[in-house]
């Protein structure tokens, strides 16, 4: 069970008003001052504390405020030793500044809200978030945790802005998934969690239910460092897998949250790969990069409350910037469109070929 919820993003921090903006097509990507020359100073960054402050307290501070929303959404105590923390990124601020281990800022975050555990830290590139939260379904399900919070953190950097520069990913005119003239992504950052609960805890408890986390699945295409395997070979693979995990088929999902980078290849990738697994009349497919930027090791934990909101409000936000459809999807255009019954499935796709994907199932609240 999904018993609690927290995300803090360019367009805010509140659920459901983060969520109405989405919906209204709102962006948060905005020119950034850099001291470097880059094919684009747009990115999504979030306010407080403000760009220019030091990028690990920066990623600290995120960590700890999502965390104790997620907490307090769930109605547990931050202190409670008997909630795993799952926390994932990709590098984090360990690029622009020295930390003593790579997990250091996870150990940090946890310090921070009181926690006297120590959280695992996961650092599978763009799947990070969503492999955060794969772990915790597993460990709840095998008994190991009743209760884990489990999501991503990644925040903007010079380093991480030279990057994708120099990789030639970064777009030069814009973030447009799915689009005809889409030419790159843009960078942006943020933290989110979703309290994974095992169903007799959260009946125990009478806590509020968002969703149930059905089912996950992961394939690597081992193709390369940055480029996936163009067959998407291991996209339809991870989503099988996920599809299996639920007990679900192709016919039970309602809407797909796609990964919709805005680069050439990973577009025509996840599209071609989730035409093949559903078909030309297939579920309504949204994605958020446009008004969020892709938060690489963030990112999967941010589209998987996205994912639970949809279901909740059975609608789904506009793809920001798409105007020209290149895809053969089914894809929210224009304005918020509706969702019918079924299920939601989040696709994340990673550097180094890590794919993954979750499954949700909405309740009647």
């Amino acid at each position: 069970m999904i018993t609690g919820l927290a995300w803090d993003t360019p367009l805010g921090r509140d659920l459901d008003a983060v969520w109405e903006r989405l919906c209204a097509g709102a962006s948060g990507l905005a020119p950034v001052a850099s001291p470097h020359p880059l094919r684009n100073t747009a990115a999504a960054v979030i306010d407080a504390p403000p760009y220019g402050t030091s990028p690990a307290e920066r990623q600290r501070l995120l960590a700890a405020r999502a965390l104790r929303a997620a907490f307090t959404d769930a109605g547990l105590s931050t202190t409670d030793p008997d909630v795993g923390l799952i926390l994932g990124t990709s590098f984090g601020a360990s690029l622009d500044e020295a930390e003593p281990t790579l997990h250091a800022w996870a150990d940090d975050a946890a310090a921070g809200i009181g926690h006297p555990g120590t959280p695992v830290c996961v650092m599978t590139a763009c799947s990070a978030g969503s492999d955060a939260i794969a772990i915790a379904h597993a460990l709840v399900r095998s008994g190991e945790r009743r209760v884990c919070v489990a999501g991503g953190v990644d925040v903007v950097t010079e380093a991480k802005r030279l990057g994708h520069s120099a990789l030639g990913t970064m777009s030069p005119t814009g973030l447009r998934a799915f689009d005809r003239t889409r030419d790159g992504m843009l960078l942006g950052e943020g933290a989110a969690f979703v309290v994974v609960e095992h169903p007799d805890s959260a009946r125990e408890r009478g806590a509020r239910v968002h969703a149930r986390l059905r089912g996950t699945g992961a394939a690597n295409d081992a193709a390369g460092l940055t480029a996936p395997d163009p067959s998407g070979r291991a996209v339809v693979r991870a989503v099988e897998r996920c599809l299996t995990s639920a007990g679900l088929a192709a016919a039970d999902v309602a809407v797909i949250n796609a990964h919709g980078t805005g680069t050439p290849l990973n577009d025509e990738v996840e599209a071609h790969s989730l035409r093949e697994l559903f078909g030309a009349e297939g579920p309504l497919t949204f994605a958020t990069k446009g008004a969020f930027g892709h938060s690489l090791g963030a990112t999967g934990a941010v589209e998987a409350v996205a994912t639970v909101l949809a279901l909740r409000h059975r609608r789904v936000p506009p793809v920001v910037g798409l105007r020209d459809p290149a895809a053969p999807l089914r894809l929210a255009t224009g304005s918020a469109q509706p969702v019918g019954d079924g299920a939601g499935l989040s696709l994340t796709l990673g550097f180094g070929g890590f794919n993954t994907c979750l499954l949700f199932e909405g309740v009647r609240e």
